[in-house]
């Protein structure tokens, strides 16, 4: 039997950088997660994106719901409707308003129910979820029938800035709370340690670090009072904010100046998350 002398001849190793393909449905089991965060941010984005698109759109008609031809005129012509910039400055007035009153009270609370114990904390921490929980229907009414028999404040500015303050309060509270729960102790005991009396240890150590919480539930605050209608009309008598203007002009065409302010309050937004993230990235470094 002859025996062949030949070495074997091993295949050669593929090519640097040559992949073998890989089956679509491989390719999808291993991006599945990917692909479902980008669907979903789709599925957020698009109204908004529409909204965007259609500021700079110049309608045939009242009614600014097909694309007709580009044009910048809302934009630069923003107070042309008559009633929008007046609703609108007396929204951010009651935003404004509401958020600095629900964010310091809301702080103080969130403080005592999360580094105290006192009797009736258990009942206090769900009556707080008590006005986030409940329709928007029932609050409004319910407020409107407190402010009827309680003649004494007409319906208008006044009670639409109490409304606001009191169920902004809530949201305020969960948010801050998560952040005061979350301190390390040792922190402030440190600086106690090193002779800090409570005053200086609360701004020097405390208060910087819930300072994120509490902007987080100032912005929160200021975002619902800014967008609320259903208990804003309820008690809003014949004062009239953005959201019930945007309502009103709706039944006989929305102007493209409201795309605008919707727009506008997006680009804010996402200009505020981009500077807290790159102060935080700063920091880490």
């Amino acid at each position: 039997m002859a025996i062949s002398t030949e070495p074997t001849r091993q295949a050669a190793p593929p090519p640097v950088g040559s992949r073998k393909p890989r089956d679509p449905i491989s390719w999808i089991r291993a991006h599945i997660v990917q692909l479902a965060a980008a669907g979903a941010l789709i599925y957020m984005f698009l109204p908004v994106m529409v909204v965007v698109v259609f500021s700079f759109n110049d309608p045939v008609g009242k009614f600014n719901y097909q694309w007709n031809e580009f044009s910048t005129e809302a934009w630069t012509d923003f107070c042309g409707v008559a009633g929008m910039c007046e609703s609108l400055s007396l929204s951010f007035k009651i935003g404004l308003l509401a958020t600095a009153a629900a964010t310091a009270l809301g702080t103080l609370v969130a403080f005592a129910l999360g580094r105290y114990r006192f009797r009736g904390r258990a009942g206090t921490n769900l009556l707080i979820f008590m006005p986030m929980a409940t329709p928007e229907v029932v609050l409004g009414s319910s407020l409107l029938t407190l402010f009827i028999n309680v003649t004494v404040v007409p319906l208008g500015f006044w009670t639409i800035l109490i409304a606001h303050i009191m169920f902004l309060i809530s949201f305020v509270v969960v948010t801050v709370k998560a952040r005061v729960a979350g301190l390390d102790p040792r922190l402030e005991q440190a600086a106690m340690d090193l002779y800090a009396n409570e005053s200086t240890t609360f701004w020097k150590i405390t208060f910087p670090l819930v300072l994120p919480g509490i902007v987080a539930g100032a912005l929160l605050a200021f975002s619902l009072s800014f967008d609320d209608f259903i208990i804003t009309n309820f008690n809003s008598g014949s004062t009239v904010t953005f959201p019930m203007y945007v309502w009103g002009a709706a039944q006989r065409g929305v102007p493209p100046q409201v795309n605008v302010v919707g727009s506008a309050m997006f680009f804010i937004a996402l200009l505020l998350v981009a500077l807290g993230q790159l102060v935080r990235s700063r920091r880490a470094r």
